[in-house]
């Protein structure tokens, strides 16, 4: 159906000539590639900027709660 749709609206194009003006650019193609490449450059740094956060401190052994459920651990429950 959607073939028929796009087959259907090119034929359409091609009995009014065909062309159609393109929308002017503000800059030359390779400076929106250059710029795209730029800012996710520097989300990846940001990102790499995080990777020691973890080791920052020593790691703190977790309190042990004797009232703490663990579901997956108790028999006759659930499954």
């Amino acid at each position: 159906m959607q073939f028929q749709q796009i087959a259907v609206s090119i034929a359409a194009q091609g009995g009014e000539g065909g062309h159609e003006e393109l929308a002017p650019l503000w800059a030359e193609p390779w400076v929106f590639g250059v710029t795209m490449f730029a800012i996710l450059c520097v989300l990846m740094f940001v990102t790499l900027s995080y990777t020691n956060l973890g080791n920052r401190h020593e790691p703190v052994d977790e309190h042990s709660d004797p009232h703490r459920q663990h579901p997956a651990k108790h028999s006759g429950f659930g499954h």
